[in-house]
């Protein structure tokens, strides 16, 4: 199996989060990217860096306005006097059916759900090849690949079609949806990150050609607390192709595995010609941002299940946060994956 990634990727270094009002260091760090691909080159896989796809299938997630914002809006922020170092919104409307702001500040908030997704000079260029990535393992996989990685970073699950939120700028996984829709009348994902992909369900939410699953921490008590829960479902064309199973905080290898059970069963139901799986890492129990408690020896299994579909797979990561583990959870995974 191929590693997709380009050192592009960790330009990308941002310094400002805020978690319960009180700045705290970022943990989306270009680190995570190295670790990653240690644990990946150690399993065998053969490292290969995507080709630029342009626009093209970035823009078949996102909208026009959004990738305008995203590309200029850091030039724009840095001519504001006294303003930060990083584009950090200080408002947000409550609701996105009102008039779309001239300003810069205005923008921000708009295009931003939280303030996790800081904008520095070197995002759009990071986010772009993290896209590319993608999008190039999708290509391998209608070229014939079983199976590729992606190694996207900065995250994307989070990203809905116009808005920011959670250390995600682009949607990566719903991108090697896109692609691999081009030959595949019918694409499943399954998210099986420590938290819903609330930007994906947003992005083919009416959609009856993708199903999307999502796996995750319950967001009554957890990010991103607004949208995850098992009653939502598609609506319109999309209804019924939208499938959300939160789990309890804690929740271990088992209970996780019988889930995971579920979900592959509804997607056997949904017959896809290719499946994109959002490789979160961070359901590990000793995860930083510590909500499931997955064990390292339980990402082989979930592996293990996943390969047993059978179907072509792009696997697209999106979480996992810096911990002795990390690199161990991701080699664990591959394992179980490539001895199925």
């Amino acid at each position: 199996m191929k590693v997709i990634f380009t050192e592009k990727q960790k330009k990308h270094y941002p310094h400002t989060f805020f978690s319960s009002g009180a700045p705290q260091p970022n943990p989306e760090v270009p680190e995570r990217a190295d670790r990653l691909l240690a644990a990946a080159i150690s399993s065998g896989l053969t490292a290969e860096v995507p080709g630029d796809y342009g626009l093209e299938f970035i823009a078949a997630v996102h909208t026009p306005r959004y990738l305008t914002y995203l590309q200029n809006i850091h030039a724009r922020w840095i001519r504001i006097e006294g303003g930060s170092s990083e584009v950090v919104p200080g408002i947000h409307p409550d609701r996105r059916d009102g008039g779309y702001p001239a300003s810069a500040a205005g923008q921000a908030g708009w295009h931003h759900c939280d303030t996790a997704s800081p904008v520095s000079a070197d995002t759009w260029d990071s986010a772009l090849w993290s896209a590319h990535t993608a999008a190039h393992a999708a290509k391998r996989v209608i070229a014939g690949d079983a199976s590729c990685y992606a190694l996207s970073r900065p995250p994307g699950h989070h990203a809905t079609r116009e808005v920011a939120s959670g250390f995600c700028y682009l949607n990566n996984t719903a991108i090697a949806a896109a692609v691999l829709r081009t030959t595949h009348d019918r694409v499943a994902i399954l998210d099986v990150d420590l938290h819903h992909g609330n930007g994906t369900q947003e992005i083919f939410y009416e959609r009856s050609d993708v199903f999307t699953v999502s796996i995750h921490a319950d967001p009554v008590r957890f990010y991103p607390f607004f949208w995850g829960y098992a009653e939502e479902r598609g609506s319109g064309a999309g209804k019924g192709f939208n499938l959300n199973l939160p789990l309890p905080r804690g929740t271990g290898d088992d209970v996780y595995l019988r889930t995971l059970d579920a979900a592959i069963s509804s997607i056997g139901k949904f017959a896809p010609g290719a499946i994109v799986i959002a490789l979160g890492l961070d359901a590990y129990e000793d995860d930083p941002l510590r909500g499931l408690a997955v064990s390292t020896a339980g990402f082989e299994r979930i592996g293990h299940r996943i390969a047993a579909i059978g179907l072509p797979t792009v696997l697209v990561q999106e979480g996992g946060y810096l911990s002795d583990g990390l690199g161990d959870n991701l080699s664990s995974f591959l394992r179980g994956f490539s001895n199925s």
